[in-house]
Formats: structure tokens, sequence, C-alpha cells
């Protein structure tokens, strides 16, 4: 499952970058080709195009007559074959096997996965000993999906996962509540990433097609419920056992009580534990020497009133100091420098979630050291942490999508820094994430602005695909203008 990004990871190979940037720019034309509806480019690509892998089980897993107990009357859901290598529990235990009714499947009420209010989700964590972020969005759209004569509306979630700082894996995961509350998971279209490149769509499926739907959480949990919140064994496959209820959870800002601890099975026969947290969904990934955990969410964590002045002046300073080591003026840096260390300091004596606080820390410490080292690159890079830094803490007070506008801003001047350097797989790596990014946005950015946006992603597309880092250095700046002018 996409969303517990820990847990998902697939062995990397390399691509050349011609094949790279081609790969770049079919995502891109899918990005532009869903400007009019509102059918995502992932949803294209899953509807459209085969993208499960050779391994995938064949088209119609769900199918076939419903077997209906003579004793209940109730609709069961087919179920593939129980992987053979793997200790699953015994169907007796399952809570998952009749078949849901979906009235209302885009309103979902459930508070331990409440999807259809979460704008923002951010987790920090360590994964292979590197530092690991994800970004979780309820986009703005939906998609249809059959299943056994139902059309079901399912909200789409944008799941992102960066792995030391770069582009790791994006996933557009299905959801719907059922009448009985509980939240059913439709499929996902995965997409992992090494280099700057899409190195596997392992993982990508559609219920109907792969795999029957899949519960991701009860409508009330109980100790020893087992579910499958991925049920095609052999090529996804997850197993969840509820071990407790009404556990108090460290959250961002304080004590979260009653929350959800699972253990989950996977296919390989490895466990991991997780914990939900009651208007916040999942909390903690933990396994393997892995962690995944929720640094801030909105609007669980959202706070009234203006956005503080001490955060504004982070974030200018560090675009500020952004602009001021390209010209070198080392004066104008150290400055700002200065003012934004003062500002942090007032602001970190409030209330200050948790795991947002030390990675601030770093990177203002990191933009210090790079500042009076008069490293151009450093100082350019460290101004964008702290900048992206600023903004996960304004997400508290602004609207999600003005924050993920800001975004797109700073990875495009991150592509000034990569190109500068001339690492292209890197600066392929941001053009990805741009065109990512951009799905947030679709329903706050007015059509002909959104097209001035798309244009400028085509023009990088082009630009790395004939290995002109000028060029996209030039379409990096005009982008930057753009998005500028569109910011409140």
């Amino acid at each position: 499952m996409s969303e517990h990004g820990a847990a998902r990871r697939h062995p990397a190979e390399g691509r050349s970058r011609a094949t790279t940037a081609i790969a770049a720019v079919v995502a891109i034309g899918l990005l532009a080709a869903a400007c009019g509806d509102s059918v995502s480019p992932s949803q294209r690509a899953a509807s459209a195009s085969p993208n499960a892998p050779s391994n995938a089980p064949a088209s119609g897993l769900a199918g076939g007559s419903p077997v209906t107990p003579s004793t209940h009357l109730v609709r069961m859901i087919e179920q593939p074959p129980a992987p053979t290598d793997v200790a699953v529990a015994p169907e007796s235990e399952r809570i998952d096997l009749a078949m849901p009714t979906f009235s209302d499947p885009t309103n979902i009420t459930n508070p331990l996965f409440p999807v259809s209010r979460q704008e923002s989700v951010l987790m920090f964590g360590l994964v292979d000993d590197l530092p690991f972020r994800t970004e979780v969005t309820l986009l703005p759209f939906t998609r249809i999906v059959e299943w056994e004569g139902q059309q079901v509306e399912t909200l789409v979630s944008q799941y992102f996962a960066y792995l030391d700082g770069r582009i790791q894996e994006v996933a557009y995961d299905l959801y719907a509540q059922a009448d009985d509350g509980s939240v059913w998971y439709f499929g996902e279209d995965v997409s992992d990433f090494k280099d700057g490149a899409i190195i596997s769509k392992e993982g990508t499926w559609l219920t109907g097609k792969d795999a029957p739907a899949a519960m991701i959480m009860p409508a009330t949990p109980k100790v020893d419920d087992v579910y499958r919140t991925e049920n095609a064994p052999g090529f996804v496959f997850e197993e969840v056992t509820v071990k407790s209820i009404n556990e108090t959870l460290d959250g961002p800002l304080g004590a979260v009580p009653g929350g959800l601890l699972i253990g989950e099975l996977h296919m390989d026969g490895t466990t991991e534990d997780k914990t939900f947290g009651p208007g916040y969904g999942e909390f903690l990934t933990s396994g393997g020497g892995d962690v995944e955990a929720l640094a801030l969410a909105v609007p669980a964590d959202a706070a009234s009133g203006e956005t503080p002045a001490e955060l504004t002046t982070l974030e200018v300073g560090a675009k500020a100091i952004f602009e001021a080591a390209g010209s070198k003026d080392w004066t104008t840096a150290s400055a700002e420098v200065g003012k934004m260390t003062i500002a942090w300091k007032s602001y970190r004596a409030g209330d200050v979630p948790k795991l947002a606080e030390p990675a601030m820390t770093a990177a203002l410490d990191g933009l210090a050291a790079a500042v009076n080292g008069r490293d151009v690159a450093a100082s350019r890079a460290a101004a964008i942490d702290v900048a992206r830094s600023a903004l996960d803490l304004q997400l508290r007070y602004r609207p999600a999508t003005e924050i993920d506008l800001a975004r797109m801003d700073l990875w495009a001047a991150q592509i000034l820094v990569d190109t500068a350097a001339d690492d292209a797989a890197a600066a392929n790596g941001d053009i990805f994430t741009l065109t990512y990014i951009r799905d947030r946005i679709l329903g706050s950015v007015s059509g002909s602005d959104r097209n001035r946006i798309d244009t400028k992603i085509r023009e990088l597309q082009v630009a790395a695909i004939d290995g002109d880092l000028a060029a996209e250095a030039d379409a990096a700046a005009q982008l930057r203008e753009i998005v500028a002018g569109l910011q409140p």
C-alpha cells in the first residue's frame, strides 16, 4: 500500500538519460491531456495502458458468481487463492469478506482514515538510514471504478515519497467509504524512481481488473480483527491484525487519544507495526529499522489567525539568500541569515510540531554554514531547504494549494541548482516532481494560468530530451516568474 511508503520499496535499476527523458515526456503528456476534465494523468495511465507488470493477476480476478451462504443471504467477496508461503489468518477471523455497498462513497467520515478531510499530510522518517519524507494530498477530482456491478466513485489521494531529498515514489490511491463506515481501497497507480527516472510500475493494481477492493479501515476496529488491505497474493498482498485500540499517541502538538495499533503481514513474510490516530489517519510505521512518523496534518493541526511574521521572514529570507548567493552578494546573504535566526528563535519558543522543529533547525544551521563558507551551490540548495521547512510550518495557517504553488517555485529553483551542477538526472527528477505537484493545484488555478504552467513544463521536458541544460534553466526561470505572479 503506497500510503505506507517505508514498506514499499523495490530494487532499482539504472536507465539511460534518453530513456529517462522520454519517460518524463510521457508523464507530462498525460498531465496536459487531463487539463479539461476530472481524470488525473495517473488515472489515464491506469485505465488506458498496461501498467501492471507481467506477473499481475489476470483481469477479472474478482469476477465470477458471488458466494451466498444459505444461512445469511449475504453476498460475499470472491477471494483469490491465499498465499501458501506465509502464515495468513484463517478466514473465520476476517471481517472483510462480505460485499459492501456504497451509497455516499466519497464522504469518508471514518475518524481513523479521514481521507476526505486530509488536505495535506507530512510524514518524516528514515529509510535505509537516509532521510525520508512523504507528502499525502487529497486531489481535487474523483475516479469511478466498476466492481461487481457497482459504479463506485472514489477519492484520489496522491502519495509522494522523497528519499534523501529526491523523488523516490509517487502513487495515486483510490478510496471509498462503505455504508457501514468501513473504508475500502480500490487500487493504486505506482511509479518508483531512481536517479530521476521511473524504474518500476510494480505494485500498480485496480479493483475489478487485478483484485477485489480491499478493506483498509474497519468502521469500528476490535482487537484481533483481521482484514486484507491489498488482496492479490503473488502480486500485491497485505494482511492486517488489530493488536490494540484506545492507544494514546504522541501527536505533532500533544497527546492524541483513541489510537489504533495494527500488525501488518507482507507477501514476503515480513511484518511491521503501524498506528492510526483519529482525525489524522496513519501515525507511525516501523519495521526492519525503517520508520515513518506523522509530522503535521491539516486540518487536524490547523491554527487560526494570520501566518506568523517569523515564518514569513524565514521563507522570504531564504528566497533572498538564493538570489544573493547566485550573485555572490555575501553581505546580503549574511544579513538575511541573522534576521532568520532571530525569527526562528522567537517562533520555536511557541507551539511547534515536534518533528518539524528539528527539521527547520537543521536546515537553518546548514544554510548558515554554507553562507559562512561562501559556497554558492551549497547556499542555494540550503536556502531551498529552509524555504521548504518554512512552507511546511505555514501549512497550519495557509491553504494547502497555496503551499503547493510555492513548492512549485522551489522545485523550479532546484532545477537551476542542478543544471548549474551539470546533474541531468537530478534535474529530470525535479521536472517529474513539478508535474506531480501540478495535480494538486488543479482546483485553485484558472485554466489559462494552468496552460501557462503546462507550457513551461513541456519546454522543460523537451529540453531534457535534447540534453540541453541551458534551455532547462531558462524554462525553469520563466516558470518561477509565472508562479510568482500567481502567489498571494
